[in-house]
């Protein structure tokens, strides 16, 4: 094939993946799918030198989707967020181009701390380790899955021990002896996602980090009011609203989520909505 036709083919891909897209989003109805894509073996063949450009599409198609859903979330505007399409396509799009570093970003905002998919998020940074081995966010975000989520600190201190190699950084180095387990989680997820919303680089994601902070944030919040009464009265706060009646809460904690925060039995603070758009509809 000669190479004047390259640039030809080129655009004729470009335009297969932008225009429809773009169409689309103009007249996107509220309850949406993102349809459905290749396999990566198979768009691995047809993309041939293109398959960074192919990759950062799909990327962009999944922040576009999400970065929409979290504007009406965010509105009260309560839709369904379609997951497994949004994991099927960040794959894809790795599987193309493994060192996408806004797949795995997203992958880490997302399906993690939306999806509940700790284990298939932690495959997919597993995957990206192989290819960015210069990169310390990536076994430090596992380590942060594997202390905070699934309580295997064993496992979370090897990932942290990598990302300490990889950076130097003496948070992480003081993790891969200490855990997450005995640092407060509260305390540590908010420094954690405070570190990930400074390191992301699309805007969606930002927010969404963003958000999740300030629900952290009054949740740590409330703990410290119920650790302050405790040490005056003797006993636990009953709910929430003791705290915020008896002046040691002020003003009264919002969960930019919607939900509505209270304490579990043994004290621990919760919210209705699990830190995630549209779960309060569920309780």
């Amino acid at each position: 094939m000669k190479r004047s036709f390259y640039p030809i083919i080129f655009l004729a891909l470009y335009l297969s993946i932008l225009f429809p897209f773009t169409t689309y989003m103009k007249n996107k109805p509220y309850v949406e799918k993102l349809g459905y894509v290749p396999k990566g073996e198979v768009l691995r063949c047809i993309t041939a030198d293109h398959k960074e450009f192919v990759a950062a599409s799909l990327v962009l198609k999944v922040l576009f989707y999400f970065g929409g859903l979290v504007d009406k979330n965010f509105n009260r505007l309560d839709l369904p967020i379609d997951y497994p399409d949004m994991s099927r396509n960040i794959h894809v799009a790795v599987k193309l181009d493994p060192y996408n570093m806004d797949a795995y970003y997203f992958a880490q905002a997302t399906l993690v701390w939306d999806a509940r998919q700790i284990g298939i998020a932690n495959n997919l940074l597993d995957y990206g380790m192989k290819y960015r081995t210069w990169d310390y966010f990536l076994p430090f975000s596992a380590g942060f899955n594997c202390a905070y989520f699934l309580k295997d600190f064993s496992k979370a201190a090897t990932y942290y021990k990598r990302a300490a190699d990889l950076s130097g950084s003496e948070l992480m180095i003081s993790l891969t002896g200490r855990y997450l387990y005995e640092s407060g989680k509260s305390v540590m997820a908010i420094a954690y996602l405070s570190s990930m919303e400074q390191g992301a680089r699309n805007d969606s994601i930002k927010k969404s980090f963003r958000i999740r902070i300030t629900a952290l944030k009054e949740g740590r919040r409330i703990e410290l009011a119920r650790d302050r009464y405790l040490h005056d009265t003797g006993k636990k706060p009953s709910s929430v609203e003791e705290l915020v009646r008896k002046g040691y809460l002020n003003p009264s904690p919002e969960d930019p989520y919607g939900g509505r925060f209270y304490f579990e039995p043994d004290g621990s603070v919760r919210s209705t909505s699990k830190f995630a758009f549209g779960a309060r509809k569920k309780q």
